[in-house]
């Protein structure tokens, strides 16, 4: 599944109360809801489906759930479906193959994001893509996971490699960054380079090695 998201937060705290002000805009709103039915059709994805918490918060994700709703219309060839957040993460697990692609506000999107890493493999191979409206950033899909193991050298290096295949391919340099995805696969294929999150022992510097040498084999 594809993930989009939207953040904007406003944070007040005195030293006996915390208190974080959620901010959603019409105009952020049915932007974020068009760039993910664009992709939807771009890419020939069927189904968009809104992750809200409309049923608590009726008038900020409401009025996203609104805008969503809104946009849908201008795509009736794509199926649309909105679903309350905590739903969302229970259905992931059970039947994932029901999600296309999912358009959400942020805090939404990096516990589904993550949620999602895990059912597949592990932060470790899951890259991502942001979009604003004039910059792009390529990075590994999960957040704030291993930090234990910083220093270590056993991080698996194939979500930040497989970001970096997606940013040539933005680039136009398609040939480059498949060849990086092919690499990785093949690696991953099999599996007698893989780092501890994938049930092996090779450091970030061995499985980078044996990318590499695929990369010399396909080239």
């Amino acid at each position: 599944a594809v993930v989009s998201t939207q953040s904007r937060e406003a944070v007040v705290s005195t030293q006996s109360t915390g208190e974080s002000l959620k901010i959603i805009t019409q105009e952020k709103s049915m932007r974020i809801a068009k760039f993910a039915f664009d992709y939807a059709r771009e890419h020939n994805r069927k189904k968009v489906t809104c992750i809200h918490k409309a049923n608590i918060m009726k008038l900020s994700d409401g009025l996203f759930k609104a805008c969503c709703k809104e946009v849908s219309e201008d795509y009736p060839m794509i199926e649309y479906e909105e679903q309350i957040v905590d739903n969302t993460c229970q259905q992931l697990v059970i039947n994932p193959q029901q999600f296309d692609v999912m358009v959400m506000p942020n805090l939404y999107g990096n516990l589904v994001s993550n949620l999602a890493a895990g059912l597949v493999g592990g932060a470790g191979v899951v890259p991502s893509k942001s979009y604003g409206e004039n910059i792009a950033v390529f990075e590994p899909g999960a957040r704030h996971t291993w930090m234990e193991m910083k220093g270590m050298y056993v991080a698996n290096p194939a979500a930040m490699v497989l970001s970096s295949a997606f940013m040539l391919k933005h680039l136009q340099l398609h040939e480059a960054g498949d060849l990086l995805i092919k690499a990785v696969n093949n690696v991953l294929n099999k599996r007698s380079c893989m780092t501890i999150d994938l049930g092996g022992n090779a450091s970030t510097h061995d499985m980078t090695k044996a990318i590499l040498s695929e990369v010399d084999l396909l080239a």
